[in-house]
């Protein structure tokens, strides 16, 4: 068994981890030394009440666990996803929770006179539900990243566990609408519990990775279905950049859900609602088009919120990550809302009512003492091509194909970030050969989605298929391509991806994208971290998976120039 030893904290589930290895001081996202101890634990706890979860399930010949149970685990792992939670009291309430939860399996098995199987249970416990802060972190460092001795499995148990933390990132959103799936949840139980299974070979984690994929798509499926069917089929929309003179609330993060409710609790309050980064596409869906008052998208990618914040002037609505930390002279903080995953020390927590249901009133009245929003731009952007509005287009896009005036598929989804290195994919769509389409989804949309890239008979260059949570359209995309034009295989297809890639949904994509069969993805601007040499030479030499150089070397490598 391996721990932080002299170092502080160990984390490399980001691209931006320090030095391309890992942060040991603190993180570069922002969170502290003990902020990512507790969020091992809180994983680590996870596993606790999964471990007893499965034997009841054994027990009872039950395929299925309570919603309190699944809620608990796949929050429990979106809480740890990068940017998503910084509150170190909420965290550690969390952990509480999974030690009553464990308990409560533990007696229910008893009762059934189990024998319980007490895997989770060789580190120095404590009562939690009395224990220090102190306590707990000091207790944490056993059950971090560097428990795992061995490289390789290290590589590929943080593989999966990344993997996880993006599915149950989908499987919130879903059941957040009532949508749920046991066969998704049990996988995220079973693949959790894998990753400290000492029995298993590197081949047999390898397998597991590739099955994550799998599940990953299930999952991506039932968030698409869950908002197409709640709020219909994104449409072609033209979004507003500007703002009015009303004042306005700002929502981000990816809930479409929370999306919903605002916007039915703020109508005629004389309060304008705007969308942030990630919540852009909720402007492509016809159910919200009904609200006069959702006027446009502010600002842009989630880590220009520092200065854009200051600027929106009225309260905003984090539903989901990414939150950056704010400077000292910021002075929103006492404007910022958080709910489901997220929390920021200092920050507001949204109200939940005896039913349930989100109190927005808070930020409504709030937002009515506000002055409107400073206009930083003007104009608008076009999107919603998600797959049913592309496959209406299918015939007219095999035509431009056939005839030579669209050559080829460019996919640039994944995330944003704020190191400079990421000019390079706005400097690479810039580039592009006039007769490329860029198929897009997630945050990296911001770093040329406002170009003026034009149109291809009547086509748009840039089709936003929404969030890093649509990137499911994009598979379906090429998909029904394939069909159109009676290939038998995927990768036969004129589409070079290069992705950008930052946190955790981005891993599920990618590890979606392989058990679909697609190879030769390019990721940047920089490998994984948390890839071992001998595990990122597996994914090449099976997948093809390969770094991005410049954007010269790269359009001449993917024969687009």
């Amino acid at each position: 068994m391996c721990n932080l030893d002299n170092k502080n904290m160990f984390c490399y589930q980001c691209q931006e981890t320090a030095k391309g290895t890992g942060c040991e001081i603190i993180g570069v996202c922002g969170k502290t030394a003990t902020t990512a101890n507790l969020q091992d634990l809180l994983v680590w706890t996870a596993k606790l009440v999964g471990n007893y979860n499965s034997q009841l399930k054994k027990a009872t010949n039950s395929l299925e666990s309570s919603d309190l149970i699944n809620r608990y685990i796949i929050n429990s792992l979106f809480i740890t996803i990068t940017n998503a939670n910084f509150d170190d009291e909420a965290i550690v309430e969390e952990i509480k929770k999974g030690f009553i939860l464990r308990n409560n399996l533990k007696n229910r098995l008893l009762e059934l006179n189990v024998t319980l199987d007490e895997k989770f249970e060789n580190l120095e416990l404590l009562n939690y539900e009395f224990s220090t802060l102190e306590d707990l972190e000091r207790v944490s460092k056993s059950v971090g990243i560097l428990r795992t001795e061995n490289e390789d499995i290290r590589s590929l148990r943080e593989l999966l566990t990344y993997g996880l933390k993006g599915m149950a990132a989908y499987a919130e959103h879903a059941m957040n609408l009532g949508k749920m799936d046991s066969e998704i949840f049990n996988f995220i139980e079973e693949a959790l519990l894998a990753t400290s299974d000492d029995s298993l070979s590197g081949d047999e984690l390898t397998s597991l990775v590739l099955k994550t994929g799998e599940f990953g798509v299930k999952a991506m499926a039932l968030l698409d279905g869950a908002n197409t069917s709640k709020y219909g089929n994104p449409e072609i929309s033209k979004v507003n950049l500007g703002v009015g003179t009303n004042p306005g609330i700002l929502i981000t993060g990816h809930d479409l859900k929370d999306l919903e409710d605002l916007l039915e609790q703020s109508k005629d309050s004389g309060v304008d609602i705007y969308t942030h980064s990630e919540m852009l596409p909720g402007h492509y869906y016809p159910a919200f088009k009904k609200y006069s008052h959702f006027v446009g998208n502010y600002g842009n990618a989630w880590w220009k919120q520092v200065e854009e914040f200051e600027t929106f002037n009225g309260p905003i609505l984090f539903t989901t990550n990414c939150i950056v930390p704010p400077k000292k002279t910021s002075t929103y903080n006492d404007r910022v809302f958080t709910a489901n995953a997220t929390g920021y020390p200092g920050w507001k927590k949204v109200k939940i009512d005896n039913n349930g249901k989100k109190d927005f009133s808070d930020i409504i009245e709030m937002a009515k003492k506000c002055k409107a929003p400073q206009e930083i731009e003007t104009g608008e952007i076009i999107g919603g091509f998600a797959h049913n509005q592309v496959i209406a287009l299918a015939d007219k896009i095999v035509d431009a194909v056939k005839s030579g005036s669209i050559k080829n598929f460019v996919v640039m989804a994944g995330c944003d970030g704020r190191s400079s290195s990421r000019n390079y994919y706005t400097d690479f769509a810039k580039e592009l050969p006039m007769d490329s389409v860029i198929l897009t989804a997630g945050c990296a949309k911001y770093k040329y989605n406002k170009l003026n890239l034009g149109d291809i008979n009547g086509i748009p260059r840039v089709l936003d298929a929404g969030q890093c949570n649509d990137s499911y359209s994009l598979a379906v995309i090429a998909l029904t391509l394939k069909d159109a034009f009676g290939l038998e295989d995927i990768n036969d297809l004129p589409i070079t991806y290069n992705i950008a890639w930052y946190e955790q949904k981005a891993v599920i994509v990618l590890l979606a994208l392989l058990h679909l069969g697609v190879k030769n993805i390019h990721i940047g601007p920089t490998l994984p971290g948390f890839l071992s040499p001998n595990v990122a030479k597996v994914l090449v030499e099976n997948f093809g998976l390969a770094g991005i150089t410049t954007v010269e070397e790269d359009l001449n490598k993917f024969g687009l120039k």
